[in-house]
């Protein structure tokens, strides 16, 4: 089962601000999108001009069925695609979706940047973000089916990288290298 958040917004950018959740691990002995042959999407969430909306898988049987959403959903977002971590979106989709997506925009100023240094510098609000930008924290919620508070967080995200994207634009995405298993 897949549960559907849905809120009207008003934004003042063109394009969508992607964010997803995921649980499994890093693969770390490659430096491709092999790195994310081990992770799942759980939680897909977007923003746009005109509203914000959240696709949380509820269990195993519901991440199949994002998994099986997705390329769909993808399809419907205008263009151009913005994410905190471009390499992160795109490695777990090529490997858990079968989707090669490549990003316009990447919200992160360099690698490793930290969402929670972004928003404090930028001085974005928290916008009730349980978690205060912990994603393990999300992983955790999502586990043991507390659904409400990884939606929560997934929402914080969307809304603060829109903010980080408004109040400093973006830069070009890393490019994910492609590697099949």
């Amino acid at each position: 089962m897949i549960k559907e958040h849905l809120e009207d917004i008003e934004s003042d950018f063109a394009g969508t601000v992607i964010d997803i959740e995921t649980i499994g691990d890093f693969n770390r002995q490659f430096n491709d999108s092999r790195r994310y042959m081990d992770i799942k999407q759980v939680i897909f969430g977007y923003i746009n001009s005109k509203h914000l909306r959240i696709y949380c898988a509820e269990g195993e049987e519901g991440i199949k069925d994002l998994q099986g959403k997705t390329p769909d959903i993808l399809k419907s977002l205008e263009r151009p695609y913005y994410a905190f971590n471009c390499e992160f979106e795109s490695g777990v989709w090529f490997h858990h979706v079968g989707v090669k997506i490549d990003f316009d925009g990447e919200l992160q100023a360099v690698r490793f940047e930290k969402k929670k240094e972004a928003v404090i510098n930028l001085r974005i609000p928290n916008y009730d973000d349980p978690f205060f930008d912990i994603g393990f924290e999300c992983i955790k919620a999502w586990n043991t089916e507390r659904y409400n508070k990884a939606v929560a967080h997934n929402r914080a995200c969307l809304l603060k990288e829109r903010d980080i994207l408004i109040k400093r634009g973006n830069c070009q995405p890393r490019v994910c290298k492609f590697v099949k298993c």
